[in-house]
């Protein structure tokens, strides 16, 4: 596995038309060059010229249409593999773009998985004409708290509906075709139940009728469209319903399970642009008698930005295999997509922060990509709640995953070619502490390295702690606490998948060293914070001075890491 470099892009590991799409939209970006890309930003211009081209080419409805409504066109699947390359690739170039793709997909998400065939069969023509779609779910005063949902759909006299209500944060709100909404259904007088009843959720299809649909403004000040919009008196039959009651919540998470796991590929797409705009500048310039990538400040910099890189890779990528063999019996795929949105994201945010440091004021440059990533990459981890949502999902898997491992088939590489049709058939979005996982000793054990057993140290004392100093019932109502342990249960979980995908992608033992040497660090760095922590125990205290731990140096291994990390240099500059 090595960086995305358009400009040596060979898609090898694609089909032929999932790679005719890849080379086309860098044809496209590569055209337009970074002058042009930047101008384009900085005047907050809308991409009608990229959706004329996603129309021309039918990209979105060969990547995001099931085959049952594709005509027997062979090519028109859901393809998680070619998606996470899609989602990398635009994000290279520019979040805005990404953006309208991502809203798609999310708005997608509850019309293919609904029973509505009437509106499939519409959305897949909708799609071949070169629509995008988007996802009315959040709303201006409660965000994603969906259980406040205030849309509603007033039950009318002849059996239909009329919608009322105000949404916030919908991107591609200015041309969508249609907007999957959220809502509650009320009473006849209008008025909404005083405690949230599942029974009484639904998405509809709404359409953008000016009667009905006032479209405020665009909240950002960028490229990307982020509507607030109203809707009054609009019309809604059982033709335009989507899912009612728990499907309809069902809908609303199964969404974000696999819209949002694009959100670690664009931070992945973000970086590696900024990693080698970085790389050619400080090959160049010279300070004090000696080139900027000679002072070793500067070679810890680089590495530990490639490591983490690297390490955001492999784990997303072995996440894809997972969300592309999941079942009713294995839905591992939802902490390993959680893990994807929320952990790959900040890792994003660090390798950027990494890089900032190499070049400095070079990043404030408004010929610079750079410039753009620094903005963009803060956005990824923000676009799916706090830290500390996130976190209380991934707590929800410690106990079966570090506890009760159970037999699952060795998971391949799934770079096949095909449908992914339990996506759209998830079924129930509870149960999440009841998931298993395969032991991930299993998967640690089999390496013996001096930085992995380093870590293999500290997760096994984790381990250790949580059966032996568990948070007490108060501890785990103290959210500022519970933060801390699961940002070191994340870890442990990152590096299962690292470890995993290294085998299969042949990762050296220098660079695996390397990844291990900034993981051993930061699982060190929350172990200090859990001390730290008010409520701790005495005990929880002695478990986490055993967990902070020193990575094995090795001056070779790191000049090793540094030469392969500058051999990056002038690999890849974007058309100016």
């Amino acid at each position: 596995m090595d960086l995305l470099n358009p400009k040596k892009y060979n898609g090898d590991h694609l089909d032929e038309k999932s790679r005719e799409i890849m080379l086309k939209t860098i044809e496209f970006f590569e055209n337009m060059g970074k002058a042009k890309l930047k101008e384009k930003a900085s005047k907050r211009e809308w991409y009608a010229d990229f959706l004329e081209f996603i129309k021309e080419n039918k990209i979105f409805y060969t990547l995001m249409t099931p085959p049952e409504y594709a005509d027997g066109d062979p090519n028109v699947r859901w393809d998680t593999w070619r998606i996470c390359d899609f989602s990398e690739l635009l994000a290279f170039y520019s979040l805005d773009y990404w953006y309208t793709w991502q809203v798609t997909v999310l708005g997608l998400g509850p019309i293919w998985m609904s029973k509505n065939e009437k509106i499939k069969k519409e959305v897949a023509e909708l799609l071949k004409n070169g629509a995008v779609f988007a996802f009315g779910l959040s709303e201006r005063e409660h965000g994603a708290d969906i259980y406040a949902t205030e849309t509603k759909l007033v039950p009318q006299p002849d059996g239909t509906y009329k919608a009322y209500g105000r949404k916030y944060y919908i991107g591609n709100s200015n041309v969508a075709a249609i907007i999957s909404t959220f809502a509650r259904i009320a009473d006849p007088d209008g008025s909404l139940p005083d405690k949230p009843d599942k029974s009484r959720f639904a998405f509809f299809a709404l359409r953008r009728d000016e009667k009905y649909y006032e479209l405020i403004k665009n909240i950002v000040d960028a490229q990307m469209f982020v509507g607030d919009f109203l809707i009054h008196d609009y019309p809604v039959t059982e033709d335009d319903i989507l899912e009612k009651g728990e499907e309809a919540w069902d809908a609303a998470l199964n969404t974000v399970n696999v819209g949002k796991f694009n959100l670690g590929w664009a931070s992945i797409g973000i970086c590696t642009h900024a990693f080698y705009e970085a790389i050619n500048h400080a090959s160049k310039r010279r300070l004090y008698g000696m080139y900027v990538t000679d002072f070793p400040h500067i070679k810890r910099l680089f590495v530990d930005a490639y490591a983490r890189l690297m390490a955001m890779k492999l784990f997303a990528r072995r996440a894809c295999d997972y969300m592309r063999v999941a079942s009713r019996e294995d839905r591992r795929y939802l902490l390993y997509s959680a893990m994807v949105k929320s952990k790959v994201t900040r890792e994003g945010e660090e390798v950027i922060n990494l890089l900032w440091d190499v070049i400095a004021a070079k990043g404030f440059e408004k010929d610079t990509y750079f410039e753009m990533a620094a903005r963009h990459i803060r956005a990824l981890p923000k676009l799916e709640g706090t830290v500390h949502v996130n976190m209380a999902l991934i707590l929800k898997f410690l106990p079966k995953y570090l506890f009760e491992p159970a037999e699952f088939p060795e998971v391949p590489k799934m770079d096949v070619p095909k449908h992914d049709e339990f996506l759209f058939n998830q079924g129930p979005s509870g149960g999440l502490s009841q998931v298993r996982f395969h032991d991930y000793q299993k998967v640690y054990d089999s390496f013996d390295f001096p930085n992995i057993n380093v870590f293999k140290e500290q997760i096994a004392t984790f381990k250790e702690m949580c059966m032996a100093a568990p948070p007490s019932p108060e501890q785990m109502r103290d959210f500022d606490f519970m933060v801390t342990w699961g940002e070191m249960f994340a870890l442990l979980v990152y590096g299962h998948l690292i470890l995993e995908a290294a085998k299969i992608y042949d990762v050296d033992k220098d660079l695996l060293e390397e990844i291990f040497d900034f993981m051993i660090r930061d699982f060190s760095k929350f172990a200090v914070e859990l001390m730290a922590k008010p409520s701790a125990t005495d005990k929880q205290i002695e478990y986490a001075k055993k967990m902070i731990k020193r990575p094995v140096p090795d001056k070779e291994r790191f000049e090793r890491v540094v030469k392969k990390v500058y051999s990056y240099a002038d690999a890849y500059e974007m058309n100016p």
